[in-house]
């Protein structure tokens, strides 16, 4: 027998309240993130010469918020007591982040306005006032859309459940490398797992996969 940690017993009824309340759907798909991983990794202070270190993560961010920008209806809540859709006006990135405590989602706010150093270095302070209990209440509450990533212990696709008040959640697998047809020969490219929850009453599946390929192509394409 083991007593349930105090942050698991917090989400629980929360997690709870969100499976149970929210019809979810969730759509799985695959982002060639080849080219970005080569840009990522080729990042030099043009001062020092030195090597920047940035997290895929930010890079994702990133993404996802020209996608809510674009899919506005994806940064929403739904109010059931009007039958109304509130629609933000900012764009506040929740992070799911496992600390030695259990999970904590803080929010990483106007991701929209920070270049992708600033987002990295962001990441890294929450992470760690989180993983030190020292994050400030306020922190979790206000968010857009959560970001919830598995890919630095691994695994693939999953389901994640949507953080209410927030109608849509992505789940960032480990990423593959893959041998992929193009242009009539197999190429080997880095693929990135990604599993898109969302609350139906909301979103249908039409948005939700033109959501996902939004997405797909920032990862691709539109990552500088």
């Amino acid at each position: 027998r083991q007593i349930i940690p105090r942050l698991k017993k917090i989400a629980g009824p929360h997690l709870q309240k969100s499976w149970s309340e929210i019809p979810h759907v969730t759509q799985h798909d695959e982002a060639d993130i080849t080219e970005m991983e080569t840009f990522r990794r080729s990042l030099r202070d043009l001062y020092t010469g030195e090597k920047i270190s940035i997290t895929p993560l930010a890079f994702i961010m990133r993404a996802l918020v020209k996608a809510l920008k674009d899919y506005p209806i994806f940064n929403t809540s739904l109010d059931l007591k009007s039958n109304e859709l509130i629609y933000k006006k900012y764009y506040h990135i929740g992070i799911a982040v496992d600390t030695p405590h259990g999970l904590m989602v803080p929010k990483i706010r106007d991701v929209d306005k920070k270049d992708i150093r600033e987002i990295a270095e962001e990441l890294k302070r929450v992470s760690k006032l989180s993983a030190d209990l020292k994050i400030d209440k306020k922190e979790f509450f206000g968010g857009s859309m959560t970001i919830s990533s598995l890919g630095s212990i691994g695994g693939s696709f999953f389901t994640p459940i949507i953080n209410l008040p927030e109608v849509a959640i992505l789940g960032v697998g480990r990423t593959e490398k893959k041998q992929v047809f193009i242009a009539g020969k197999y190429e080997s490219r880095i693929m990135l797992p990604l599993s898109l929850s969302y609350d139906h009453r909301v979103i249908n599946g039409a948005e939700g996969a033109r959501f996902c390929v939004h997405l797909k192509e920032s990862l691709g394409k539109d990552f500088a």
